[in-house]
């Protein structure tokens, strides 16, 4: 095997597009070349060299309890004895689906799946079949994974050439209307005009791929508001969120109840996963109940599930959360004042960090982001041993494995990284 970071990309750029198998991994929006990771413990992890780094991507968001946690190991290893996958119902699934639900009284009922993107395309699913309705709302600069009516349209997707451009079908994207984040009258004027052909409006209620963009007082109250007046369905999508900024996601947080909630990432501790639930009459619109159609060989498999009861069951105890916030707490009053163009936005959890000169509100404020200085300043951080997501719009991670020490360390490459 090559040994070295440059040698194992080149080979992996011969067989992989652009050597790897999710965008952002190739370092395009920083430059250089990634390192290749070969091992994770707690707060850090390893390449291929050698070198050391204290990990603030957390896998862009599933590492909660930081890498190969103890009892996650020992779950997995125990699935891997008994038996990884079967296509057929276990009782593991019941824990973890009853975990799920005690943590989330909006999902009553959960189907579970592999990944964030393929819950929310099933709950899309879910609510145009429930409501005979074909359109949806989302908001500019919430990114739901690779769904085509979703990825497809926007801003992004226009300077990008389109929807078949980007391997879309235009039919698709078409049905798919675009509303501004953190502008309720933005989301009023779309549903005042098509509310009836109108089956739901999903937002991430913390976006964490456009910068961490904080949702204004009252915004989500207003969308449930919005979606009760118009006879819509309000999607949450906490793939990013949920798990991580309270056990019980944002809508814990907010104390908005939304009818479908999609989930991923942090749910099972590093394994892939994906969960959509909601109402009981929603979900029953899911076959074999009803004519929703959704299914998959691995979907729920014990290995997976197993992993996540596990982990649900360790951020289940007491002062979890609270031990996440002072932490989250102290990193924020630490970067504070070091540079007045260091923005950072922050939850128990996930942050973002980046330079401007006012924190993002919505897409509109992305333009004032300083790409090209997060670039810069990324690499001095690496060289210091620090990992964070390799782009400055996308949320990074703190774990409980993160140490009050780790984060004094990450402090004082911050200070040093910005001289």
């Amino acid at each position: 095997m090559q040994t070295t970071n440059s040698d194992l990309f080149s080979a992996l750029s011969a067989r992989i597009p652009g050597g790897v198998n999710s965008p952002f991994r190739a370092f395009q929006a920083v430059g250089g070349t990634p390192p290749v990771l070969v091992r994770g413990r707690g707060a850090r992890v390893w390449d291929v060299e050698g070198n050391e780094y204290l990990d603030f991507c957390c896998a862009w968001g599933p590492l909660m309890l930081g890498h190969s946690h103890p009892e996650l190991v020992a779950a997995g290893h125990q699935a891997l004895e008994d038996g990884s996958v079967f296509g057929a119902s276990t009782p593991w699934e019941l824990e973890f689906v009853e975990a799920i639900t005690a943590a989330y009284p909006s999902m009553e009922k959960v189907r579970l799946v592999n990944s964030g993107a393929e819950a929310v395309a099933s709950a899309l699913r879910v609510a145009r079949g429930a409501t005979g309705k074909p359109r949806i709302v989302k908001f500019e600069g919430c990114y739901h994974g690779h769904v085509e009516c979703l990825d497809s349209v926007g801003l992004e997707a226009e300077e990008l050439g389109g929807p078949l451009a980007l391997g879309a079908s235009p039919g698709s994207a078409a049905e798919t209307l675009i509303a501004h984040f953190n502008d309720l009258d933005s989301a009023r004027r779309i549903l005042e005009k098509h509310s009836r052909e109108v089956a739901a409006l999903i937002v991430e209620p913390i976006p964490g791929s456009m910068a961490v963009t904080r949702p204004e007082p009252e915004f989500l109250s207003g969308l449930r508001g919005l979606c009760d007046e118009f006879q819509v369905l309000l999607i949450f999508d906490e793939v990013l969120s949920g798990c991580r900024v309270a056990r019980g996601g944002a809508q814990e947080l907010f104390g908005v109840r939304p009818d479908l909630t999609c989930l991923g990432k942090a749910l099972a501790g590093g394994m892939p996963v994906g969960a959509y639930g909601g109402r009981s009459e929603l979900m029953d619109q899911v076959a074999p109940l009803g004519k929703v159609y959704q299914a998959g060989t691995f979907c729920g498999n014990p290995l997976t599930v197993r992993c996540g009861t596990a982990n649900l069951r360790l951020l289940a105890q007491p002062g979890v959360y609270a031990k996440l916030a002072a932490e989250t707490d102290f990193l924020v009053d630490s970067l504070a004042g070091l540079d007045q163009d260091l923005q950072m936005v922050a939850y128990p959890g996930m942050f973002g960090l980046y330079f401007a000169p006012r924190p993002v509100s919505s897409h509109k404020d992305l333009e004032q982001v300083d790409l090209e200085r997060y670039r810069t300043f990324y690499h001095r951080l690496l060289r210091r041993g620090i990992y964070l997501p390799p782009s400055s719009l996308d949320a990074a991670g703190l774990s409980l494995a993160h140490t009050r020490q780790d984060l004094e360390r990450f402090v004082r490459a911050v200070g040093e990284g910005l001289s």
